[in-house]
């Protein structure tokens, strides 16, 4: 009887060890340690080396003397674009801007090595001529009459032989440039179509100012008068001008430019090189680009239009 007591006793005490064993809590369980980051692989980026800037060398013979119009150099046109041939080639260029009639004897004598002017007819005798090697179309704008607002003559929205006879008429003051230009030239062929002569006009109406376009401009302001301009100028200049445009879109008035090379075979000291390097700079088609944009910020309207490449017979021309 004793021992089944002793025996319920360690049986009892051995359950309460178990149940107190099953009650405790869980030894806390070691986190593994975080793994490393795998590392990241760095792309190698191949830097390619760095060009040196291209050196221009300057050409054997590096002067050119470029014989314009005033229009190219008035409109500022010619302010853009020969700084920009001159840093890519290393040529140096002396402009000379005179009328067109000046600028080709320049070329017929062989006193310009490249000539940029806007008088196809002329330019064609020079050609015939083998004065002139190489001629490319580079662009056009128009030829408008301006004068006062006051118009005395009437002659705003009338096409231009009309117009011509209507200043005639009431000899109304008419500044020409006088000075054989392209602008000249075809001043006085649209007079002829109008059948007026003006060497029978009176000189207090019909003025010469043997000037550029600028100039003339100015003295048909301060006369109060008309006159025959490009609009490319005249847009350049207009906001020191009491003159509105008051004739144009007439089919006539188209300003066509080419530019040429003097032969050499006529006049071997010119530098034929230089010149070809300036026409084909003009004619290409980022400069063309350059030209289409030019004046646009200013005055809302392009002051010249491209058109190297063009078929002449677009824009009337035989070729």
């Amino acid at each position: 009887m004793k021992n089944t007591k002793l025996n319920l006793f360690v049986t009892l005490m051995l359950a309460l060890a178990l149940v107190a064993t099953a009650c405790a809590s869980p030894a806390p369980t070691e986190a593994p340690p975080p793994e490393a980051p795998a590392a990241t692989e760095v792309p190698v980026v191949e830097v390619p080396p760095t060009e040196a800037p291209t050196e221009v060398l300057p050409p054997a013979n590096p002067n050119i003397i470029l014989a314009t119009t005033t229009s190219t150099q008035d409109s500022g046109l010619l302010d853009v674009l020969v700084p920009m041939f001159q840093e890519e080639t290393g040529y140096v260029v002396q402009t000379i801007a005179v009328g067109t009639g000046a600028a080709l004897k320049m070329g017929e004598e062989g006193n310009a090595d490249v000539l940029l002017a806007h008088a196809p007819a002329a330019e064609k005798v020079l050609v015939d001529a083998g004065v002139v090697k190489d001629r490319f179309l580079v662009m056009h704008n128009d030829f408008v009459i301006v004068g006062p607002a006051s118009d005395p003559a009437g002659i705003r929205g009338m096409n231009v032989v009309d117009a011509y006879k209507a200043i005639a008429e009431t000899q109304s003051p008419f500044v020409t440039r006088g000075d054989d230009s392209g602008t000249h030239k075809a001043e006085l062929a649209l007079w002829k179509n109008a059948e007026l002569d003006p060497a029978t006009f009176s000189p207090d109406f019909y003025i010469s100012s043997g000037q550029g376009m600028g100039p003339t401009l100015t003295i048909a302001s301060e006369r109060e008068g008309y006159t025959f301009t490009d609009r490319g100028t005249y847009l350049s200049l207009m906001s020191g001008l009491d003159l509105e445009i008051l004739v144009e879109g007439d089919a006539v008035l188209l300003n066509i430019y080419h530019v040429m090379t003097v032969d050499p075979a006529m006049w071997p000291k010119v530098n034929y090189e230089g010149a070809l390097a300036f026409a084909e700079f003009i004619i290409r088609e980022d400069v063309q680009k350059i030209i289409g944009e030019f004046g646009v910020d200013k005055f809302g309207m392009p002051l010249f239009f491209p058109d190297a490449g063009r078929d002449p017979s677009e824009l009337g021309l035989d070729d």
